[in-house]
């Protein structure tokens, strides 16, 4: 098997001259810091049905101590006219990881950025940060839209 070495970069090529690493940001960094929440037309308006969404990898920093706080991220929502898409969710989510944040306000700044994004009828968001220093925490918090001639299906 033949291997263009024009299509294959080393290591060595990613570093600078001298030895030193590039401090341009890397293609995962540069998706990550334009995280947005996408949203696109939900298939089924008018039908009442839960989506969940599990994202197991949520880091911040502790704005107090700068240690790292691990978590999953629990977000069911019913859906309005647009649906969340996973991907962007997944970047947006990534984005909080070197930001000095607590526990209560990065939970609640992510149920404000996603009722602003998508509108859904009703969302859950809960926040299981690991336990460190023997403590536990678990952030729940919850918006539902307020009712107007919303046209439901059961």
């Amino acid at each position: 098997m033949s291997n263009d070495s024009s299509l294959v970069q080393s290591a060595s090529e990613v570093s600078l001259a001298d030895g030193n690493e590039s401090t341009e940001q890397k293609y995962g960094e540069r998706h990550i810091a334009e995280g947005k929440l996408i949203t696109f037309p939900n298939p089924r308006i008018g039908r009442w049905y839960n989506i969940h969404i599990t994202l197991p990898e949520f880091t911040c920093k502790c704005p107090f101590s700068g240690y790292p706080d691990f978590a999953t991220i629990y977000i069911t929502y019913v859906p309005n006219e647009r649906v969340v898409e996973l991907k962007a969710i997944k970047l947006y989510i990534n984005s909080y990881r070197d930001r000095y944040i607590s526990h209560e306000e990065s939970i609640n700044q992510i149920l404000d950025d996603f009722v602003a994004a998508c509108d859904p009828l009703e969302v859950s968001i809960k926040g299981d940060f690991n336990p460190r220093g023997n403590v536990h925490t678990v952030i729940e918090v919850s918006h539902r839209r307020e009712q107007s001639n919303i046209p439901i299906k059961t």
